[in-house]
């Protein structure tokens, strides 16, 4: 018996699709180990983080007052905002002048820190964990409401003044000093920018302040020309991280002021004062709305300092 021509072709093809694995196949045998051990980032991301945000921002075009159902209102929360909401350029004001003061000091003050750890003393260690234990501890509660009582009338600091006869006001309570109890506080968290600046100053060649020092260069030159410069991209970073954190500042403010940003909205921060319109007022497509325009900013400052950086990070090639 003669066989068909195309019989031979077709086993073979027919064999061959047989053993070849499917795209599905492939997908599990070779992928989806990965694909499950990513699982719970990926419940975390869209259950966490995506999923609120798109909710917020929906909600932040609506009246919803977390009892009914939203009602869709457009553009009025944002409108509302930015010309007829005193409370909301009082807490901007607040919030940038805690900005502009606390983070330039933090870093100043991590700096001189790590620059004295770097000097090789002995029981390094034991100094880094010390110093680095206020970054862990300064945004607990626990700490807030012990600052409140070192900075009241009768508190240790006032205390402390009293024995070289100065009478100090009641920090707290006074609308002169309140927000700079807050900045002080922010500044004693220096812990985690100080460790990030001594792990920059290992990476700087020792043998540049040895070929300065042959050329009769001071300490002080040193440090402008040649540790600062090549410190400015772990500068810029913590510029960037403490920022951020410190837009995003809330219990302090909130256990030292008893949520109320009081005296005369001194410490009035926005995150205090989105607070207040979310859980105090139960207008939750209004504080939705103020959290989408701190995001708004907060994006803005990061990508300027991108754009900017530039011109001042400089960069080992």
């Amino acid at each position: 018996m003669t066989a068909h021509p195309f019989s031979a072709a077709d086993s073979a093809s027919t064999s061959g699709r047989a053993v070849t694995p499917s795209f599905w196949s492939r997908l599990w045998t070779r992928d989806a180990p990965g694909y499950l051990f990513l699982l719970p980032w990926f419940i975390g991301f869209f259950g966490l983080t995506l999923g609120p945000m798109l909710t917020s921002l929906y909600l932040s075009f609506t009246d919803f007052d977390l009892l009914t159902s939203p009602n869709w209102v457009g553009m009025d929360n944002y409108t509302r905002i930015f010309t007829a909401d005193p409370k909301f350029a009082a807490s901007m004001r607040v919030t940038f002048f805690f900005v502009i003061f606390s983070v330039p000091l933090k870093l100043a003050f991590a700096l001189a820190v790590a620059l004295l750890l770097n000097r090789g003393m002995r029981g390094l260690p034991l100094y880094r964990a010390v110093f680095y234990l206020p970054s862990l501890l300064g945004a607990s509660v626990a700490i807030a409401v012990l600052w409140r009582q070192l900075f009241a009338g009768d508190g240790v600091v006032n205390d402390f003044l009293a024995i070289f006869g100065i009478e100090g006001p009641s920090w707290i309570s006074n609308p002169r000093y309140s927000l700079w109890t807050l900045i002080v506080l922010s500044v004693w968290q220096f812990g985690s920018p100080m460790i990030i600046f001594l792990a920059g100053l290992r990476q700087i060649p020792q043998d540049m302040y040895e070929a300065a020092s042959l050329d009769g260069a001071s300490k002080a030159r040193m440090f402008w020309k040649i540790t600062l410069p090549l410190l400015t991209p772990v500068v810029f970073f913590n510029a960037v991280i403490q920022t951020i954190d410190a837009f995003k500042s809330f219990t302090p403010a909130f256990i030292i002021s008893g949520g109320t940003g009081n005296p005369i909205n001194s410490t009035l921060f926005y995150t205090l004062y989105l607070y207040q319109e979310a859980f105090g007022f139960f207008r939750m497509g209004y504080a939705s709305a103020l959290a989408w325009v701190l995001l708004a900013i907060v994006a803005a400052f990061t990508g300027f300092s991108f754009l900017t950086s530039k011109y001042w990070v400089h960069y080992d090639e």
